[in-house]
């Protein structure tokens, strides 16, 4: 197939079409690579991961490999993995603490915030040709701590994150925030990794609120593997959100989310009756929650996706997803799980075992997103199928701007029946910036709202 020379091509967004191509061509791939992965904010860790200093964590923006590092002084650097002498990885461990990385191929050696410390033979070799201060490990052009995670970009031009995030910082804010409602507070308490063979974009569509796909969770549902795991409880949640007025929200730099409004009076739900410990320590942060935030605390998240490859799920279970590409049709999923950090010992190894029951490659819920993810990818290679879109037009034209729902107000695009006007957002910013657009039009700068885009048509 010939690539159209724009890649808005790819995307009728007043339709609700997408080319398959986007999911499965080399040369889109390797575009993205260039012009996205290169300039957007990406979740590299959390603070959690390196709370000392001499303490490291490798992780990946893009296919490449960095290293999240606190330094001697306490500072936080990301640092590409890639030794400035040959290229070899100066750190091939996944975490751990040190106060020098040495690279094992020729054993240039840098301190944790990135200085060359030794060079080998330096006086016989390389004395007044070396200018060691131009040959630190490459930083990130821009570093940012939001409430313990931490993100990078390669752009010196991006903005900054707060401004990157928009509108959708609310909903984020709740998955980061304690659960009985102070701000920040969470630790990671483990990391699962694992590759499956389909297009990252398909994992990142997916927690933008794709609720159509609920019926691939059916034979979990009837299971009932929610929390407290109690006979009869059906669900994967316990229904902590049944009597709540969802919402499905679009924003500007492409981010897309799936969050819930509780009615007024809503009380705590008691899903842990099978130990009064546990029931007692969430009602707790329920009731602590609705004084510390009045109304706003029955604002609840559900899931989410921070553009390009960041999601979450927000209440349980609660955890920060990066989706890493490695090609066209394979991804390396990293799903970091939350808890706060004062939470009970309990309480944490309670969830943990939540955690893995529904997550991960082994988790019963993320195998039925995987097959769908895997079989969408090999379904566009085909000669035939390739020539044919994708439907993207569910609920289009229901979205209305910054409604209020149960005396809230929810901004953004918002929906309040189930949509896919957020993936339609989140492709059309992929497009502009492989397409190279600056940063005001990636913000959103000019835009019309979409529903009143297509009535004009």
């Amino acid at each position: 197939m010939t690539l159209p020379e724009k890649a808005v091509d790819f995307v009728n967004w007043r339709k609700g079409e997408i080319s398959r191509e986007i999911y499965v061509s080399e040369e889109v791939y390797r575009k993205e690579l260039e012009t996205l992965f290169t300039r957007a904010w990406l979740l590299v860790g959390h603070e959690s991961q390196i709370p000392n200093p001499g303490d490291f964590f490798t992780s990946r923006m893009g296919e490449e490999s960095v290293i999240l590092v606190r330094d001697k002084a306490g500072e936080v650097h990301v640092f590409l993995n890639s030794c400035r002498h040959r290229g070899m990885k100066v750190c091939r461990y996944e975490s751990g603490n040190t106060s020098l990385f040495t690279c094992p191929y020729h054993s240039w050696t840098y301190t944790t915030d990135g200085r060359i410390r030794g060079v080998p033979l330096y006086k016989a070799l390389y004395e007044g040709n070396l200018d060691r201060d131009q040959w630190s490990l490459i930083e990130v052009a821009r570093l940012h701590n939001y409430k313990g995670t931490i993100w990078a970009t390669w752009d010196p031009q991006a903005p900054d994150f707060l401004t990157y995030l928009g509108d959708a910082k609310i909903h984020l804010d709740q998955a980061l925030d304690c659960r009985d409602g102070r701000p920040g507070g969470s630790e990671v308490i483990g990391v699962h990794k694992w590759v499956f063979p389909a297009n990252w974009k398909f994992a990142a569509e997916n927690f933008l609120g794709d609720t159509y796909h609920n019926p691939s969770h059916r034979s979990v549902d009837m299971i009932g593997i929610g929390p407290s795991a109690l006979e009869g409880v059906k669900g994967r949640r316990d229904n902590e959100l049944e009597q709540a007025q969802h919402v499905w929200c679009s924003f500007p730099a492409g981010h897309g989310v799936h969050s819930a409004v509780q009615p007024e009076g809503f009380e705590f739900t008691n899903s842990f009756k099978n130990d009064p410990e546990i029931a007692d320590y969430f009602r707790h942060c329920h009731e602590e929650r609705k004084r510390r935030l009045g109304e706003n605390a029955r604002f609840l998240p559900f899931v989410g996706t921070i553009f390009p490859n960041t999601s979450y799920h927000g209440r349980q279970p609660r955890s920060l997803c990066a989706w890493h590409p490695h090609s066209a049709n394979e991804t390396e999923a990293w799903r970091f799980f939350l808890v706060d950090a004062d939470a009970p010992t309990k309480i944490k190894d309670f969830l943990r075992t939540y955690y893995m029951r529904y997550s991960g490659p082994a988790g019963m819920t993320e195998q039925d997103d995987m097959e769908n993810w895997l079989y969408a990818t090999n379904a566009s290679m085909g000669t035939i199928a390739r020539r044919y879109n994708f439907n993207y037009s569910q609920s289009l034209n229901a979205s209305q701007r910054n409604p209020v729902v149960h005396g809230i107000q929810v901004r953004g695009d918002v929906s309040l029946q189930v949509t896919e006007h957020m993936a339609v957002g989140f492709y059309r910013r992929w497009a502009q910036h492989l397409d190279m657009e600056p940063w005001d039009v990636l913000l959103g700068a000019g835009d019309e709202r979409f529903a009143e885009d297509m009535a004009a048509e």
